[in-house]
């Protein structure tokens, strides 16, 4: 024998859109860069994670332009061991 509960009914929550807080453009098109610079260590490091790992694009919001230059600028900084390979 199942209670059945009399009463209010429950409100479904309203899920948000994620669309609504993404930004519009990269940070690299804001900012109109020509080129990443493997020099600039400060911008490179906001690109990895504690583990020395490289943010996707959906996590880093750059777009694919901006994800393969700042890929290679990474690669080319660990390389001059101006980055670590491992956080």
């Amino acid at each position: 024998m199942a209670f059945q509960r009399r009463g209010k009914p429950t409100k479904k929550k309203r899920k948000r859109s994620k669309r609504a807080t993404e930004q519009a453009k990269c940070r690299f098109c804001r900012s109109k860069v020509k080129e990443i610079d493997y020099k600039d260590v400060a911008t490179l490091h906001r690109l990895l994670s504690a583990q020395g790992k490289m943010f996707s694009r959906k996590r880093s919001g750059n777009c694919a332009r901006h994800q393969r230059a700042s890929a290679l600028a990474v690669k080319r900084a660990r390389q001059m061991a101006l980055l670590p390979f491992v956080g």
